[in-house]
């Protein structure tokens, strides 16, 4: 699964750590999910989708691969 997370944040001036702590993950999380290797729960999803006032298909890019 591919994510805007990195471009939103950066759009927003947010660092891995301070989206980690409103989200309530660890900055690795975070990390894995911009990298593609960590599927978010739909709660984690919903969560990161709402920080960045957008929503979760927007933040977030099935891959059907």
């Amino acid at each position: 699964m591919k994510t805007r997370i990195k471009e939103l944040r950066a759009r927003y001036n947010l660092t891995q750590d301070e989206l980690a702590k409103r989200v309530g993950v660890r900055r690795e999380t975070i990390l894995f999910l911009e990298k593609g290797k960590y599927n978010p729960s739909l709660k984690l999803a919903y969560t990161i989708a709402k920080v960045f006032d957008s929503k979760i298909e927007d933040v977030f890019i099935f891959d059907e691969e």
